[in-house]
């Protein structure tokens, strides 16, 4: 099972969770990728991961995080013993987040959402100041993500499997040539899809 955690302002609309769900569905997998639409709210958002995750045995299960779905990915992982995917994640939260409080607009549907000061605080609640075993994460991170600096994700994932882009962006916007790895480290063979 893949439980895939979009950023902040997104969905399960995005190009990255869209790719990985059009080729789970190639491979006859559609029922085992899973993209929930992530409440504003942090604490709600890792509940309903929990909720989701709970159904799964934690060896069977691999989380993707985009983001801020990568850190809330971390804190997951971290608790249930589980793998992850990081995709760019936010290693600071809390403090890359403080100035958004306010009403703000997803990306895909322009849906308003209020972005609460209260927040800050359930996304201190959240952080992972080390990660315990190594060998469960793989961080894809891009040298031009121009939100988030790479060389905290690289620091906060020391000895945990990476790529580092060269360039590209905080969205990877050439997440299609990664793709093929991610789905490999989730377990899932996609050289079968056709």
């Amino acid at each position: 099972m893949i439980l895939y955690l979009h950023g902040f302002r997104s969905s399960p609309q995005s190009s990255k969770t869209s790719l990985l769900a059009a080729q789970m569905q190639a491979l006859g997998r559609g029922d085992e990728y899973l993209c929930p639409q992530l409440p504003a709210s942090p604490r709600a958002a890792v509940e309903l991961a929990l909720d989701i995750a709970s159904k799964v045995d934690p060896s069977e299960l691999t989380l993707i995080g985009s983001s801020l779905g990568g850190y809330y990915a971390t804190w997951l992982a971290e608790k249930l013993g589980c793998r992850a995917v990081l995709l760019n994640p936010a290693v600071f939260a809390a403090r890359d987040l403080a100035t958004q409080v306010g009403v703000k607009t997803q990306y895909h549907t322009n849906e308003p959402f209020e972005f609460k000061a209260a927040y800050i605080d359930e996304l201190k609640a959240l952080a992972v100041e080390r990660i315990t075993h190594p060998e469960r994460y793989y961080l894809i991170a891009a040298t031009g993500d121009e939100l988030l600096d790479y060389r905290e994700m690289v620091a906060q994932f020391a000895n945990a499997r990476q790529h580092i882009i060269e360039g590209s962006d905080h969205g990877i916007s050439d997440f299609s040539e990664y793709a093929g790895e991610v789905l490999a480290f989730c377990g899932v063979d996609a050289g079968a899809v056709q």
